[in-house]
């Protein structure tokens, strides 16, 4: 089962959403986070289900979708896995990826 590592920029785009969803509705943001959150752990066991990036076929980036959320994350060796970051659909990925 592969490991799964959370950059400190994924962190960080996990605060921002969830302080963003908060302003109006904590409970929601909770929701929100840890939906997410689970919809990662999937990866443990099924590594390749998010789609290619294509931007960079060279890498094994790859993109899961939950909800309006774009979630980044890459396979490493052993099928290990870096979450690169969590993105909403509305922004450019290209732009916060490289």
């Amino acid at each position: 089962m592969a490991q799964i590592s959370w950059t400190v920029e994924a962190e960080r785009w996990l605060r921002d959403i969830y302080d963003y969803i908060a302003e109006d509705n904590p409970e929601a943001a909770t929701r929100v986070i840890r939906g997410i959150i689970q919809e990662v752990q999937i990866l443990r066991r099924f590594p390749e289900l998010g789609h290619r990036y294509d931007r960079h076929p060279d890498q094994q980036i790859r993109i899961l979708l939950y909800g309006h959320y774009r979630i980044a994350y890459l396979i490493k060796s052993h099928s290990d896995i870096d979450v690169l970051g969590v993105f909403h659909g509305a922004l450019d990925i290209d732009r916060y990826l490289f």
